[in-house]
């Protein structure tokens, strides 16, 4: 048995029938090219010569004796498809929305204990031909570079599928008696906690030494940028992290809610070239700026900046363990700062600061810890704290949860299918209802938008202010690109409309999306696309009008892919 370490049982620690603790994706695909009949078939059978590739999928838990210490994995002696492996078919029309809504509601089920801590739906039925598929993994299995491995395993990078050698004949290895059990669980309890105590005595005093060096005027090793605000001693100053109260900080129920859009990953680099930020600065404020504008149109604004919570990975290069190795950091969003270039070069300098401590601290932080009883003690004290409704009185410490993962910029094939989107799907928490986390994939960046379905009643519209913020910092970085060269060509986008998003319009009986305000929000795809219509669910920054017919051809929109042929993932 391979015991879990403390980060991992902690999430099974913190599991509820209010908070599942399943990471999960939502990935699109075309159909294989001359597969006939059910997806669902062929991808159980593609799995099946693929599984052995991820033994996480073939492990189970185990608890130890007397729940004296955290569980561990054991292997177990077949993997029931039947289970694992689901089929949906959507009513009709079969619309995007409705597969959203799909994905919301398998969210909110647990995964059952006594079997492997995963499950895949292959959901067929969309209206314009595409394949999807739901894949959940338990957060206590994997983090998000674990699940790189997992899709290593299961994706190739032509149509055709790789070969993969079959999995050598094994034995599992014998039941240990009681007796052994109780050693062997007593051995490794006091040998953890020494080990640990010790870690935790030099974990302290390397912390409070890398953050004192990190905020000294020589701790960075670097002069502050121009636009850096500074310390009477020279130093970065720390930004605030105090949360304001919103409607997403509550205690949440076990209804999820969910949304996917995907954005032109060349509109984030052109911003972030102009800017001098990051991608993940710029992801940053494209999610502050939805905020804002979703926040505005309820009169719920906070006058103080929302916090982000951004996960940082401890994953070294070439580490291909299926675990947890995850730290984190909080970034103050500026959604009191109307600008769109202030509040991202705002987010650019707090998030250089927090990086700053938490590169220097993520050395320091306990990747591992031993309680006694703490599988029978935590449980308890996490349910006991969603049935107080505290969540509702106390600050979290954040507001929202941000992550951002750098996906291939090449395209993926899985069971001969051709994949379109990978869209993630994440975890909202007591207190915490509202979660973005975003994969870059080809020419775009996939957007997924969990939350708890009470704390953010309607999800879809919050998505759609996406497209408008990428859109607002796009004119104003072209605007002020075209201010510093006035001689050159510069076209400038169309600011969006400050007014609110309106209601979407509605899906007619044969599958067609109804014509959208173009002001109002970005339009999605169609339930049938023509030819040429895009795959994925992609909108881009709106663009001035072209000066001739010509140029209007020549004007493409930032992401584009080919019509699905027959049906997509």
């Amino acid at each position: 048995m391979k015991q879990l370490s403390g980060i991992d049982a902690t999430f099974l620690y913190m599991e509820t029938p209010e908070t599942p603790m399943h990471v999960a994706g939502l990935t699109l695909y075309d159909r294989p090219k001359g597969m006939t009949g059910s997806f669902h078939d062929h991808f159980t059978a593609f799995l099946k010569t693929r599984i052995h590739l991820i033994p996480i999928f073939s492990k189970k838990l185990a608890r130890t004796l007397l729940d004296l210490d955290h569980p561990g994995w054991v292997d177990t002696a077949d993997v029931d498809f039947a289970y694992h492996v689901r089929q949906v078919v959507l009513d009709g029309p079969g619309s995007f929305d409705q597969l959203e809504a799909k994905v919301g509601e398998l969210h909110s089920v647990l995964l059952d204990r006594s079997k492997p801590l995963w499950q895949f739906t292959v959901i067929e039925g969309l209206a314009d031909g595409r394949l999807a598929l739901y894949s959940k993994v338990h957060h206590a299995a994997v983090d998000g570079g674990a699940g790189m491995v997992i899709t290593k395993a299961l994706y190739d990078v032509t149509e055709v599928p790789r070969v993969v050698e079959p999995p050598e004949p094994r034995a599992l290895p014998p039941k240990p008696s009681q007796a052994e059990r109780a050693l062997t669980g007593l051995n490794d309890l006091v040998g953890n906690l020494m080990r640990q105590h010790l870690n935790m005595l030099a974990a302290g005093a390397e912390l409070i030494t890398s953050v004192a060096g990190a905020l000294s005027p020589a701790g960075s090793g670097k002069a502050p940028a121009a636009d850096e605000p500074k310390t009477t001693s020279g130093g970065a100053q720390l930004p605030s992290f105090v949360p304001p109260k919103t409607p997403f900080n509550v205690t949440i129920t076990g209804q999820r809610a969910y949304a996917a859009r995907s954005l032109p990953l060349a509109d984030a680099k052109l911003i972030a070239k102009a800017t001098g930020a990051k991608i993940n600065d710029v992801v940053m404020g494209i999610c502050s700026g939805a905020l804002r504008r979703y926040l505005l149109a309820r009169k719920k604004l906070p006058k103080t900046p929302l916090i982000a919570f951004v996960p940082i990975s401890l994953r070294e290069a070439g580490n291909t363990e299926i675990n947890n190795q995850v730290f984190g950091m909080n970034c103050p969003l500026a959604t009191d700062i109307a600008d769109p270039l202030e509040r991202l070069a705002s987010i650019r300098r707090t998030s250089n600061t927090s990086k700053s401590i938490a590169g220097t601290a993520k050395s320091a932080a306990p990747k591992d810890f031993t309680m006694i009883g703490a599988p029978l003690l935590l449980p308890g004290l996490m349910k006991l704290f969603g049935k107080s409704g505290l969540a509702d009185l106390v600050p979290m410490g954040v507001n929202v949860v941000i992550s951002n993962t750098a996906g291939p910029n090449f395209p993926l094939y899985c069971a001969g299918a051709k994949i379109s989107a990978l869209y993630p799907v994440s975890i909202p928490t007591h207190g915490v209802g509202l979660n973005f986390t975003v994969q870059s994939y080809l020419d775009h960046l996939d957007f997924g938008l969990t939350g708890c379905a009470k704390a953010v009643p309607d999800m879809g519209r919050l998505a759609d202010h996406l497209a408008e913020a990428l859109a607002e910092l796009k004119t104003a970085v072209v605007a002020k690109m075209a201010a510093a060269a006035p001689h050159k060509n510069v076209e400038a986008s169309p600011a969006p409309s400050q007014e609110p998003a309106k209601d979407r319009a509605a899906t007619a009986a044969d599958g067609k999306a109804a014509q959208k305000p173009v002001a109002a929000k970005a339009a999605k795809p169609s339930a049938k696309p023509k030819a040429g219509a895009a795959k994925a669910r992609v909108a881009t920054a709106p663009a001035a009008k072209p000066a001739s017919a010509k140029a209007a051809s020549a004007k493409a929109a930032s992401v584009k892919t080919r019509a699905p042929k027959a049906a997509a993932r």
